[in-house]
């Protein structure tokens, strides 16, 4: 027989203090997460058009690498990959939120650099040209013009990214991050 649906459990539930810390947690570990990536994914973008041709193979095998294989897989090699090959990372400040924090932010960042090189490429390349014209250096025109032209165009994927990063924390249970998954798993035993 079907049970009926009992809205003082699931109010109770959905207000709970473990419940709430756990949606605080993922939502916490996607900020930050997507913050370091786009950091990342900025740099790697800037590498793709390098015109050095071992710095574009680096970033190429990077994206490679970190698009290629499953997140949970990079979780798992994460926490228990590192603190097999180097020492410092078996010692207790490695914490599952750290594990999970370094694995999305380096698997995001592949995918932020290439929306992030999108973004770049999309400026006319005739902006770059006036700007050398007027005698400005390249940093100074990313900064100033292509830059402040390619956030516009970057923005809509990022909030995209945002939500799939958002889902991907769920991830992070089985590395033993309480965080929304794990909440509502001890809440339903």
């Amino acid at each position: 027989m079907l049970a009926s649906f009992d809205t003082h459990i699931f109010w109770e539930a959905l207000t709970s203090r473990p419940y709430w810390h756990g949606a605080l947690l993922a939502l916490e570990l996607t900020l930050v997460s997507l913050a370091a990536a786009c950091v990342i994914g900025f740099f790697l973008a800037l590498g793709r058009s390098s015109r050095f041709r071992s710095v574009r193979g680096f970033v190429f095998f990077y994206n490679w690498i970190f698009r290629a294989t499953p997140t949970l897989l990079q979780l798992l090699f994460i926490w228990n990959g590192l603190p097999q090959i180097w020492s410092t990372f078996a010692s207790d400040w490695f914490k599952p939120f750290l594990a999970a924090f370094i694995a999305l932010s380096l698997n995001e960042a592949a995918y932020m650099s290439e929306i992030i090189r999108a973004g770049l490429l999309s400026v006319d390349p005739g902006q770059e040209l006036a700007a050398r014209a007027l005698g400005m250096t390249r940093p100074r025109i990313l900064r100033r013009v292509i830059v402040p032209q390619a956030i516009r165009i970057i923005i809509p994927p990022t909030g995209n990214e945002f939500i799939t990063l958002l889902k991907l924390t769920s991830l992070a249970f089985v590395i033993s991050l309480h965080e929304l998954l794990t909440a509502s798993q001890v809440r339903a035993s």
